[in-house]
């Protein structure tokens, strides 16, 4: 099963900056100019934070700081119309200060973060108080806790503890995403069974990787995605999975999965996200955006619009 280490280290080779084909749909000016929003932003300043997976992951480039300025410039041109921030992981105790951080920027209006899903550690003392004041500010819509570092162990979120807390979210309107390995989708089923209240968002396609062989592991992904789907309150980003191809990537061999996963939950239920920083230790914002309507290109562009924008917009609220 691939670390949160070993996840990051595939991608942190050289990036591919190659041309990715911008021809897009059948009605390419609809799409080309179709707004998008961003469900997976993310956002540091190193002089505010401390991230403490940048001392211990070989991903030299995430080292400094991204902060608003950086994502506009990386965005320019592409109609980025609304963003949703996702926590990166602050230490522990700078929780409050991320929250404070990105709640100003959604307030500030110049800029296209609306809202927010930031960090929180379910089953642990303290996190009742934390998530209901949580839930009385309009911009945070959600909690995530990575699930595949190499200090979380599998079935770490079928603790008690844990369940309880994730139960609380839905009672308060809050959402949970879940960042797993790809081989425990089928174990966190068994969370989302035990909470039916709150809504899940399963990150980057399941992190199956996209260069994999292994005909087991890729058939338990498929499986445990299928079992996703089958309970209502899941939604799944398209997102992350380029940072699992070669240096060399094409649009085509991001396909498969991309495709297995869109046609699983279906198109009422799925977001598009772009995942930057993280992405560009494979590719540019845009090159990841040109290569996902390059593989929707010939799906209805309803379809398209639901996938970049629509179901974003209902999902959050925004």
């Amino acid at each position: 099963m691939t670390t949160r280490r070993e996840f990051l280290a595939s991608a942190a080779g050289t990036v591919a900056l190659h041309s990715t084909s911008m021809t897009f749909a059948k009605d390419a000016t609809v799409t080309e100019t179709l707004p998008i929003i961003e469900t997976h932003q993310h956002l540091w300043d190193v002089k505010k934070f401390t991230l403490p997976w940048h001392a211990t992951e070989d991903v030299p480039s995430l080292r400094r700081s991204y902060v608003m300025s950086d994502y506009l410039e990386a965005t320019k041109g592409l109609n980025v119309f609304k963003t949703v921030y996702m926590e990166v992981d602050v230490a522990p105790e700078q929780q409050q200060a991320e929250v404070d951080y990105v709640t100003d920027l959604c307030q500030r209006g110049d800029n296209p973060m609306k809202a927010a899903v930031v960090s929180g550690r379910p089953g642990t003392p303290g996190f009742e108080p934390y998530a209901r004041k949580l839930a009385q500010n309009k911009y945070i819509k959600g909690i995530r806790q990575v699930l595949h570092g190499a200090s979380t162990p599998a079935g770490f979120c079928l603790q008690p503890k844990f369940v309880e807390s994730v139960q609380l979210l839905g009672e308060l309107g809050l959402s949970f995403d879940l960042c797993l390995r790809s081989g425990e989708v089928l174990d966190v089923v068994k969370l989302v069974d035990q909470c039916p209240k709150t809504r899940f968002i399963i990150d980057h396609c399941g992190n199956m990787s996209v260069t994999s062989t292994d005909a087991a592991a890729r058939s338990k992904w498929q499986e445990g995605m299928k079992q996703m789907a089958a309970r209502k309150n899941t939604v799944c980003k398209i997102s992350g999975i380029i940072v699992t191809a070669n240096k060399d990537w094409k649009a085509a061999d991001l396909a498969a999965n991309i495709n297995d996963t869109m046609n699983t939950f279906g198109e009422d239920r799925i977001v598009f996200a772009g995942d930057w920083p993280v992405c560009t230790l494979k590719a540019s914002f845009a090159q990841w955006v040109g290569a996902l309507k390059e593989i929707v290109k010939d799906r209805p562009v309803a379809f398209q619009k639901k996938l970049f924008h629509d179901n974003a917009a209902k999902f959050y609220g925004i």
